[in-house]
């Protein structure tokens, strides 16, 4: 295919740009002092329910007092889990969809780990404290104790999520099977929730902390509402995407141009992903993570996609005219991150889309943006690269070949020079820039490491994950 021209004017450079890193900055600062204030409010209410003095009292009110502490923050950390994959669009932007994805984990894991430790200890509690029958008091807890049989099946589906997000796991799932699976979590949060409210004694006792902790879920359940169905329903139903055409990159590679009504409502920025469902295709129902590949000019978007996956294999086979449902855009590879006037765009492979889309959108003056391209044969975008160092001024710097080794990030040719040196040798700059990073998981993390032996500080490095 000839080159698309870049059509979306040079942007200027505001010399305001770090304004938005710092605002984002505050906005994480703010998450997590509201993380640390929820929960020091249960442990509040534990103590104020007579906590301290079940601890000093028999095993029982001991191991029961344990066990109401260990749900209460458990619970706590699970409303903040759910909080932050709710996609809301402050929390994108301030942390990015990777970022809030690693905390997710943690605190999910953490959240998991005090709840099982919950049921473990309410279970022995109420044994009188004889491991041998908690079997037996576990059976009648949950079959006579209000909410509990929820809260089991609650707590077999959040099961599910964590083992289904074990690193194990997840390489023998499918990306869009993992996703779906992962939905359930929040069926699983739901069903937990009426137990504690008709047992809880902490609840019981104070009609105030009722009404909080009712007021918490019902937040974060209308967030979820909001922004993880009525907004894309919204969307969707206000732009009405299609197909426009489909045009082969290079091997495997193919380009999706993509139509619709007021796409500049949208707000997409150069680097920003969408999840898109192609309809009237095998698989619809299942979402796929596809960056955009050129600066969205409020008319059209365009993604580039490498047929290697179950989602993505089809995409070539798509036709003009097909029905397309978006949510997003998310990611923070954009440049409301950008805090310093230069830039260097690093990607290897089909990763290297987010960066074309950077290199077209990101406002520089010549000279002071460079794109360093690793591929193995086939250079994509050369052409339409070609026409942003021709009229932005964009540095260009092409690696083929196969990687020198299993843990570097360059090709054959450099020998007697560590990655780092290599980078440095193309970059000499390079801590007086904000660096962008796009590739496969390992060759990423390689690039990182040399970017960190070259005094790179850590917010100028700006990532986006290819993989899951």
């Amino acid at each position: 295919m000839a080159a698309v021209i870049p059509s979306v004017p040079a942007p200027s450079l505001s010399p305001a740009f770090g304004r938005l890193a710092r605002r984002d900055a505050l906005v994480r600062t703010a998450l997590v002092s509201v993380l640390w204030l929820g929960v020091l409010l249960v442990a509040y209410w534990w103590a104020a329910g007579g906590g301290f003095q079940d601890l000093g009292s028999s095993l029982t009110d001991a191991l029961l007092s344990l066990g109401r502490l260990s749900g209460l923050v458990g619970s706590a950390l699970l409303l903040v889990q759910v909080l932050l994959m709710a996609r809301v669009p402050l929390l994108e932007r301030a942390y990015g969809q990777d970022r809030l994805v690693r905390i997710h984990r943690i605190v999910g894991l953490t959240s998991f780990d005090l709840i099982v430790v919950h049921v473990v200890l309410i279970t022995w509690g109420y044994a009188a404290g004889r491991l041998g029958s908690t079997p037996a008091t576990f059976w009648d807890l949950t079959w006579h104790d209000p909410g509990m049989l929820l809260a089991v099946a609650g707590t077999l589906l959040l099961v599910m999520v964590v083992l289904t997000s074990l690193r194990v796991a997840r390489r023998r799932l499918r990306y869009e099977s993992w996703h779906l699976l992962h939905l359930y979590g929040y069926l699983g949060a739901g069903l937990a929730l009426p137990h504690q409210l008709w047992t809880g004694q902490e609840f019981l006792a104070s009609p105030r902390a009722t009404y909080v902790w009712w007021a918490a879920w019902a937040a974060v359940a209308a967030t979820v509402v909001v922004f993880r169905v009525a907004l894309p329903l919204l969307r969707n139903y206000r732009h009405g995407l299609r197909v426009a055409a489909i045009f082969p990159e290079g091997p495997g590679v193919v380009s999706v141009h993509l139509i619709g009504r007021r796409l500049d409502r949208l707000r997409a920025e150069p680097g920003q992903y969408f999840t898109w469902r192609f309809l009237d295709r095998e698989g619809w129902t299942r979402a796929n993570p596809f960056s955009l590949s050129a600066a969205p000019d409020g008319r059209t978007l365009r993604i580039t996609v490498q047929s290697d996956g179950d989602g993505s294999a089809s995409v070539g086979a798509l036709r003009p005219g097909q029905r397309v449902l978006v949510e997003g855009p998310y990611g923070r590879l954009t440049p409301r991150a950008r805090t310093q006037r230069k830039v260097a765009l690093i990607g290897a492979g089909v990763g290297l889309a987010p960066l074309r889309a950077l290199a077209e959108g990101l406002g520089y003056a010549p000279g002071e943006a460079v794109l360093l391209q690793r591929y193995r044969s086939h250079q994509l975008f050369a052409g339409e690269l070609g026409v942003l160092r021709e009229r932005r001024g964009l540095n260009l710097v092409a690696m083929p070949g196969a990687r020198r080794s299993a843990g570097s990030w360059v090709g054959e040719g450099y020998d007697g020079y560590d990655d780092a040196q290599v980078l440095l040798g193309w970059i000499p700059d390079l801590v007086q820039r904000d660096v962008y990073v796009c590739g496969p998981p390992a060759w990423t993390a390689a690039v990182r490491q040399a970017a960190e032996q070259a005094g790179l500080p850590r917010e100028q490095w700006h990532e986006e994950a290819f993989g899951w």
